[in-house]
This record gives structure tokens, sequence and C-alpha cells, in this order.
């Protein structure tokens, strides 16, 4: 619960969606427009005179664009900034850079129009309003250095567990970017993930994951087999699945359900399926993110006698799926992000 003013800064070269977005936040309760900047060069002047507590960035401003102002702006004054921008709609490799840079989170601005951001309204007020709870801890995460790995790991034949599954939501790029590059390259199970992000972010977030590790990273497509040493990213526009095919082999499926948590792709559709397959078999990692995505799916690995993990309040950018997940007592260990690709290889055997 927040106690006091939301103050914000917008950074935008245009002079209409300036008042349009000033016009979205200042009608909110609470939220209240302090400064406004014409590209990133002025927006460090503004956001150090201002000090607010979030900051909204576009990307497309000249020569002074958004990554000028996220890196400059971090150099001097630590504030959650949220990527506002339409470059994500066919780039999205801009929007990561700005991620690793610090930015707290992304959202995609409408493109044909510039009075349709207003159909994202409710979505900026609740990114904005997340933003000013994190207290900043999404710094503790970046800036370490990623580097690509490509150490080997003894691993038993008899494995204690057959798939490795994963959800994210807010905050999640950068957390799986911490645990994908610190798993052996000699992995011997599948890892499936569905991460919260828009489905036009999701080839370029694969491509990226991808060279980072020596496995093998990709988006899952219907009826492909599912292998030892894969990475499956679900995409962004349907709730993946796991499920046996005829042959009794394990393959990705999609579902038609719809899951009142979040959809598109569901952590919980994910995650039930995959106890249905892999029972005991199954870990199940609980990541960052705001929401209870995940919570059901992991309850079910939990009662099945999987081993279940969740993300510690001290490393996570949005502590509410884990929270949710800890407080439901179905999780066996709160992991730091930091330690927690170590901590899933040590379950293995």
């Amino acid at each position: 619960m927040l106690s006091k003013e939301i103050r914000v800064v917008i950074v935008e070269d245009s002079g209409l969606m300036r008042l349009i977005i000033s016009d979205i936040i200042n009608s909110e309760p609470g939220l209240n427009v302090v400064g406004t900047a014409l590209d990133g060069k002025e927006a460090v002047e503004v956001v150090v005179r201002t000090k607010p507590d979030v900051v909204l960035m576009d990307m497309n401003m000249g020569e002074y664009d958004g990554l000028y102002g996220v890196k400059h702006i971090l150099e001097k004054y630590k504030v959650p900034i949220i990527i506002l921008s339409a470059v994500g709609n066919t780039n999205l490799e801009p929007v990561l850079e700005a991620l690793r840079l610090g930015a707290f989170d992304y959202l995609n601005k409408p493109v044909d129009n510039k009075a349709k951001v207003r159909a994202i309204d409710h979505q900026i007020i609740e990114k904005i309003k997340t933003a000013a709870l994190t207290n900043n801890k999404h710094f503790s995460t970046e800036n370490a250095t990623i580097k690509r790995n490509t150490f080997t790991h003894t691993f038993d034949s008899n494995l204690n567990y057959h798939v490795i599954v994963i959800g994210a939501s807010t905050g999640g790029p950068t957390a799986l970017e911490r645990v994908i590059t610190k798993l052996p390259e000699n992995l011997p199970i599948p890892v499936i993930i569905a991460q919260h992000m828009p489905a036009n972010f999701i080839p370029s977030f694969a491509k990226r994951l991808d060279g980072l590790t020596p496995l093998r990273v990709k988006i899952g497509y219907e009826n492909e087999e599912i292998l030892p040493g894969n990475i499956y990213l679900a995409p962004g526009d349907r709730n993946m699945i796991v499920k046996r095919n005829l042959n009794n082999k394990v393959v990705i499926g999609f579902t038609q359900v719809k899951y009142p948590e979040y959809n598109n792709p569901s952590i919980n559709a994910l995650m039930l399926s995959a106890n249905e397959v892999y029972k005991n078999k199954t870990i199940g990692v609980v990541l960052t993110g705001m929401g209870k995505d995940g919570a059901n799916g992991l309850s079910a690995i939990y009662k099945s006698g999987g081993y279940t993990i969740g993300q510690d309040k001290t490393s996570s950018v949005v502590y509410g799926m884990p929270k949710e997940v800890a407080e439901r007592g179905v999780i066996h260990k709160a992991v730091s992000i930091h330690e927690m690709a170590g901590f899933i290889v040590s379950c293995l055997s």
C-alpha cells in the first residue's frame, strides 16, 4: 500500500504524447507528473532536479535517445525507469539493452495512432505503481556482467528430476538471464519457461538467451518433442502446455483454457500440465513478478512430490508471485537469483 504521492517524470519527444500521458497519470489519484523532458539529455537534468519516484521513458528521441537517458540518469540518480516505446513492436534489442543498463520494466506503445496510448492507460498506471513499490531492488541484480557459460557438470546416471519448469513476470528477463547463463552446457534434462511478455518480444528474447548459453534456446511449437539440453520458451500469444502424444513422447501443446490469474502465456497452464506428465520428477521455479500466476501450478507440483523453489524476497524485483507461493507453504526453498542455477543443478543428483 502506497502512503505517499508517486512523483513521475515523462521523457517523450512528441508534445502531443507528453500531454496525453501526463493527463493519464495526473488523472489517477496519488500520481503526479513533476517534470517532462524532450530527450535523454534533458531528462538527466530534470530527474536530478526533481528527484521523482518513477521515470517513464521513450526510446526513439534522436541523438539523445532512451538508452542515453537510462545510462546517464542512473549514473546520477537511482530511480525505476519504465520504457514506454513503440520500438519494441519491431525490435526488442534496444529494450533489452535498456533493461541491461538498469531500466526497471517496459511497455509497448501503440504504433498507429498517438491517441491510442489511452488504450493502455491501465497498464501504464499499474506499471508506475509497481515500480514505485520496488524500492530500487532491481539495481542489486542489474549491471552484473553476464558471461556465456561453457562449463560442464558431472551428473549421476540416475537423476532425481526429469524437467525444470520456470515461471516469471516483472523483472523476469534479467532474472532468467542470471539463471540460464549459469546452467552447465551438458544439462541432461529440458527447461521449459513461461515469461509474461508481449508476443512480439518473445522471438528477440529467445534469440538473446540463445546467444548467452551453449544450451539451445527456442520458442516451443505444436507437437515438438521435448528433448534434454533444450530450453523451450512459451510464445506470448497462447497458453503453452506439455503432453504425451500417441507414441508416449512428451511434446509441446497449447490449450484454449483461460486462466484467471494470467493468460498468454499462463504459468499455471504450463506447470499444471508438467505436473500431469512428469509428476514427482518435476522441479518447479517461480521467479520475480506481480500477481499470483504460477501459485496453483507450483502447488500441484509440491503435492505430487516434485521439488519447488521460489525466488527470495531480497533478490526479487517484485515480490508478488514468489510471496504467494511462500505464503501458501508450497515451496521447499526460497533461493536468491544469484544462487538459483547452482541450487537447481545440485537438486538433480
